[in-house]
Order: structure tokens, then sequence, then C-alpha cells
């Protein structure tokens, strides 16, 4: 019996319903959507989600007071994942309508995804949507990561921007379209990122959220 609190993250945005029914099939009793700061205090694991634009999203956030909650959760050395808007909003800024400062817990820049071609020189069109194989980039930095044995299986996407870490060691996966080699997931001691929608990834993001709320 797993009885950590984990707190999925309510500011307006994000697939927040489909994420709790995830992991309440996993028989997770405590697991809440919530944007009060009081609960994410006292919560062993947050999740923030997301879909939408960076601008929109991290507004939200911000309105909704929970910036700073995030980063106190971070401090104490709480587990956090991000989930596509919500690992962009990792970063340190995004280039999405105009520069927007993310939290800067892993440092980097969201950048849009563009002149994207397959090996005949077609264009391939944004946003990228679909399933892709995960290409593990795991180092010894990365020891017990949530997709440890996940590599070349199969997850779901929707984005058109992509987080481009300045460390390439908090790079945990990657997958490749066209002629480009994209971040999957990121992970900075405490604090993984997966840009796509693990909810939505039948078996293999069953297996990313049960990792994340037992192994971390």
């Amino acid at each position: 019996m797993n009885n950590q609190k984990i707190a999925i993250l309510d500011y307006g945005l994000g697939n927040l319903y489909s994420v709790k029914q995830a992991l309440q099939y996993l028989e997770l009793e405590r697991v809440i959507i919530t944007k009060d700061v009081n609960e994410i205090e006292h919560a062993d694991k947050l999740i923030l989600p997301g879909v939408g634009a960076f601008g929109a999203g991290i507004n939200g956030l911000r309105d909704a007071g929970l910036i700073e909650a995030i980063i106190k959760h971070v401090s104490l050395e709480k587990p956090l994942l991000g989930i596509c808007l919500g690992m962009q909003f990792l970063a340190t800024q995004s280039e999405e309508m105009g520069t927007q400062e993310g939290l800067n817990i892993i440092p980097g820049s969201v950048v849009p995804i563009q002149n994207l071609s397959d090996s005949s020189s077609k264009t391939l069109k944004v946003p990228i949507v679909g399933w892709m194989d995960l290409q593990s980039k795991s180092t010894n930095n990365h020891n017990n990561d949530i997709l440890k044995g996940l590599a070349n299986r199969s997850v779901y996407f929707v984005h058109s921007y992509q987080f481009i870490p300045n460390e390439n060691n908090d790079i945990l996966a990657t997958y490749e379209y066209g002629n480009r080699t994209i971040t999957a997931a990121v992970k900075k001691d405490n604090v993984i990122g997966v840009q796509f929608h693990p909810e939505k990834s039948g078996p293999a993001g069953i297996d990313i959220l049960k990792s994340f709320a037992f192994d971390m």
C-alpha cells in the first residue's frame, strides 16, 4: 500500500482528471487535484500537467499563487513530475509568443520546432502529433529513473515547441522525428519532466506513472 499524498496542480490548464484516473488505476488512494497551497505544502509528490500555450499556463500558475509552492516543494527535495506543458514550465524561458520566464528548475529554453523534413526532404507538419519510440539517454546521474526499461516503447506526443536543456546530462530520453532528435524527457535531482502524455500512452504510460508513484 502506497500512502503517499500525490497532488495534481490545478491552474486551469491540463488533463487533470485523466492523470488522476491513471493514478487511481494503480490503486493509489491519496491522489488529489488542488490549487490549495496548504494541500500542496503537505503533499509528498507533485504532478504539474499542462496543455496549451506557455504564457497562459505560467500566468495561470502565477495568478493561482502556485509558483512559490512549487519552488518550495522542489527545494525540500520532494519529487515533482511535469507533463507536456508542465515539463516546459521547468525551463528558464520559453520563446512561445515572445520571451516568457519559466520556473528555471531545469535550466534551458523552450523553442519552436522548425524546418522538419524526412529522408526525402519532404517538409513535415508541426505540431507533432502521434506515437513515438523513446530512446533512453540515461547516464550515471539518472540511476533508478522512471523510464528504466522503457527504451523503444511508444508514447503519445502533441507539441510544437521543444525543451532544450543547457546541460546534456539533464536529458533523460529523446525521440527521432524526421531530421531531428527531440527531447522527450528531462531530469534534475528530484524533478522529472516528460514531453509526452503518460496518461494517454497506454501500458507504457501507466508504467511510468507507477515508477514515479512508487519508486521516487
